[in-house]
């Protein structure tokens, strides 16, 4: 694990959680690939990065949620993961916000230290390159605090979509190290590929 110092003082962590997971057919918030709630792994791993850690959730979903956590409720209503990085970076407007999606199983310290440690503040926002389609990865980025205007901006065009929002700003892209740990789980099929790869993995330790 690669611990907080100075250059990450000023970054906030999010973990989004707030989806609906329809295509999954169950909550993928809420799926142990780790021996805990993925929201909570998540954000547990974030924590040695980041000044402080929430995770964007809906109301709803606040009556199971463990108060030893903090949770970041919507307040741009019904835009998704546009919403959620929106109000996180309204809630506190000097941070910057390191953003990572729920349904990530093999995002590891090693990925997460590598966009930091590669971050330029003065850019809007620094992503990765997804492996899978080559466009600007929005579900693991650092949004920096200028990025909020520009988020607006486009909201205000109608655009809700934060790949959009990378593919059409200054933004800083690298190129990950470890391609499969930027997989994300939509369905029961991606479900079982990532099984394997973990329990192989375990089988290796």
């Amino acid at each position: 694990m690669i611990s907080k110092d100075h250059s990450t003082s000023q970054l906030n962590g999010l973990v989004l959680a707030g989806g609906k997971s329809k295509r999954m057919g169950a909550a993928k918030d809420l799926i142990q690939w780790h021996g805990k709630e993925q929201r909570y792994y998540a954000a547990d791993m974030l924590k040695d990065f980041c000044e402080e850690v929430f995770i964007s959730c809906r109301q709803a979903q606040l009556e199971h949620f463990n108060p030893r956590y903090n949770a970041l409720t919507d307040t741009f209503l019904d835009m998704g993961p546009f919403g959620g990085i929106l109000s996180a970076l309204r809630s506190q407007r000097d941070k910057a916000w390191l953003v990572i999606a729920c349904d990530l199983p093999l995002l590891n310290a090693e990925t997460i230290g590598f966009l930091i440690k590669n971050r330029n503040a003065q850019k809007i926002a620094t992503t990765f390159e997804s492996p899978h389609d080559g466009l600007p990865e929005p579900l693991i980025t650092i949004w920096e605090s200028q990025s909020y205007p520009a988020l607006l901006n486009f909201l205000g065009k109608g655009i809700t979509c934060p790949r959009k929002v990378l593919m059409n700003s200054d933004v800083r892209i690298l190129k990950p190290l470890q391609p499969e740990t930027l997989m994300n789980v939509n369905t029961p099929e991606d479900a079982e590929m990532v099984k394997g790869i973990l329990n192989g993995k375990r089988c290796r330790t």
